[in-house]
């Protein structure tokens, strides 16, 4: 594999996860702002990995059911099952 082929894969996995793991990054901070009343269950960083997990698997599944990705019913699903993640994260406290 030349450099060239290297830095083009690498390119197109890093577009292809970005908007998973930009969404795990926000999802802890939002629920931060959003839920002041009750601590959340798991600290910041297990919240921000359960979410990259979560979303790295739909995309993946959206990829293998489209065939190719960019699919904005793949985002919808990524935003729904993120928040569910959330949610579920947030109810184990109460």
């Amino acid at each position: 594999m030349t450099p060239l082929a290297i830095f083009s894969f690498l390119n197109h996995a890093l577009n292809f996860a970005a908007p998973a793991l930009w969404l795990a990054c926000l999802m802890p901070l939002v629920a931060r702002m959003w839920v002041r009343k009750s601590p959340a269950v798991y600290v910041w960083y297990v919240q921000m990995a359960l979410h990259a997990v979560v979303g790295l698997t739909v995309l993946g599944l959206g990829l293998m059911v489209f065939g190719h990705d960019g699919k904005m019913l793949t985002y919808v699903a990524l935003v729904l099952t993120c928040a569910t993640t959330q949610g579920w994260m947030l109810r184990g406290k109460r």
